[in-house]
């Protein structure tokens, strides 16, 4: 069948074609697309709840709580920076990953490694805690998210007396036999930044003291820190 050229469409019909394809130019031109918005962390669900819909495999849930919520900061072409996150609900979430699976790492590694890399002081410190509350369950094998909390204290927020609780907390309640030995010593250095040389000296005193030591190398080691220690507290008083 032949097409019938444009000169046989009527008049009219061409000139209302004509104003429709204008007028939906010119709405697209006055609504551009929506831009996309990243949603906000919905309220955490309970652990009770995930429970029953987990059907007998808690560990698998708590794995796949973990996925959703390290994926949400990156939803539908837009992105959700840690900075904002509501930290309150953040900190439910991964209560509710470890309830789900107690002998879990990784919610204290993204707490203590991911999260607390936010720009915000008040948030760092709201997962810093986060890892300290939960360390005191299972002190021996949660300290090295202890461990980094307090470097990130030490570091980071520049709050010396915070990283040392965070290391006095390693030195009492870490002390089985997987602990490493730079664990047990933190507070010895962060006692040192400090400049709190009589502190230092006890501690160190009191771990060559206290029978927890017996490698050689750490025995050594901290025999030459004491020997260190001493030399700068006479510094400090002015004796030669």
């Amino acid at each position: 069948m032949d097409a019938r050229p444009i000169s046989a469409v009527p008049a009219g019909v061409r000139w209302a074609l004509a104003g429709a394809l204008l007028l939906q130019l010119l709405w697209r031109h006055g609504h551009p697309p929506p831009e996309a918005r990243a949603r906000a962390l919905p309220p955490a669900p309970s652990a009770a709840a995930l429970r029953v819909l987990s059907l007998g495999e808690p560990l698998a849930m708590s794995k796949a709580l973990m996925l959703y919520l390290q994926a949400y900061d990156d939803q539908d072409g837009a992105s959700l920076r840690w900075g904002e996150l509501d930290y309150a609900t953040l900190e439910a979430w991964l209560d509710t990953a470890l309830a789900l699976d107690p002998r879990a790492q990784y919610p204290l590694l993204a707490a203590s490694q991911v999260y607390a890399g936010a720009a915000d002081p008040a948030r760092v410190r709201r997962m810093l805690d986060f890892v300290a509350r939960r360390f005191e369950e299972d002190p021996n094998r949660r300290w090295p998210w202890l461990a980094q909390a307090a470097l990130v204290a030490r570091h980071r927020l520049r709050d010396l007396p915070l990283a040392r609780r965070y290391a006095a907390a390693l030195r009492l309640r870490a002390t089985g036999p997987g602990v490493p030995a730079w664990a047990r010593e933190l507070e010895i250095f962060i006692a040192e930044d400090m400049n709190e040389l009589d502190s230092a000296n006890a501690l160190t005193g009191a771990l060559l003291h206290s029978g927890r030591i017996t490698d050689p190398h750490e025995l050594a080691f901290l025999a030459a820190r004491l020997e260190r220690i001493a030399a700068s507290q006479k510094e400090a008083a002015g004796h030669p």
